[in-house]
């Protein structure tokens, strides 16, 4: 695959060929869809109605964390970052089949928290770790 880098105003572009773009939004494509996946499954009930704590304090932390990141537009990637986890951690909270420790709750909540504050002022987060108005 050939590129070639552009330069104007100042600002740096790639040049690929279409074949590769179009592969590229394949590719995008499945990862959104992948981001979209559905909330992990509460733990089945026994006779009596009742479930594992354990696994349900799971899922229950992995559908909060999963469906707050997702409502502040953080990929699982950008979380990782700004939280200062690693980004697997984050896949195997969401999957709601592993505990986190209260630290790394504690981390991510605080990264969440902000984003939500920002998106209710009505900035997003950029991948950078800036903010900036949205028009």
């Amino acid at each position: 695959m050939s590129r070639e880098v552009v330069k104007r105003k100042g600002k740096r572009f790639v040049l690929v060929e279409e074949r590769e773009l179009r592969r590229l939004e394949q590719l995008a494509g499945k990862a959104r869809t992948a981001d979209e996946s559905p909330l992990p499954a509460w733990p089945p009930a026994d006779e009596q109605g009742r479930r594992p704590a354990l696994a349900f304090a799971r899922v229950s932390i992995a559908r909060s964390i999963l469906e707050e990141r997702r409502a502040a537009g953080l990929s699982q990637e950008e979380l990782a970052r700004l939280a200062g986890v690693r980004q697997e951690t984050i896949c195997r909270i969401e999957s709601g089949k592993h505990s986190p420790t209260v630290r790394t709750v504690a981390k991510i909540d605080k990264v969440l928290q902000a984003a939500m504050r920002r998106a209710a002022k009505g900035q997003t987060a950029k991948p950078s770790g800036r903010t900036t108005t949205m028009r």
